[in-house]
């Protein structure tokens, strides 16, 4: 069953980490990992245009970097009570779907 979006988007505007459980095709099974929600809505790069969980993973065993789930993927997304700072990782010129109040970073 897939998740709702509205923890999610409220996540987003108190600046909650969350932690999103979801399955991995190239781990073929449920991975959980510590994000921060940045946006929900169409990716501008996937081939498909429907909405999608965009996040910062804190915990990729690569490197840090965005994290896009579509709806169908996603198993559960946990809203934490610890706080995220965008200046942790935003490095680029935002353009948000969801509005926020996030200063030189909304």
């Amino acid at each position: 069953m897939p998740v709702s979006s509205e923890a999610f988007i409220q996540a987003i505007r108190d600046k909650k980490k969350v932690r999103i459980t979801f399955y991995s095709k190239d781990d073929d099974g449920n991975i959980t990992r510590l994000c921060a929600p940045m946006d929900y809505g169409p990716s501008r790069i996937a081939h498909q245009k429907n909405n999608r969980y965009h996040s910062w993973d804190y915990e990729s065993d690569k490197r840090n970097h965005t994290l896009s789930l579509s709806p169908e993927q996603v198993r559960s997304i946990e809203v934490l009570d610890d706080s995220f700072d965008p200046a942790e990782f935003m490095t680029w010129t935002p353009n948000w779907i969801i509005p926020r109040d996030w200063g030189r970073y909304s």
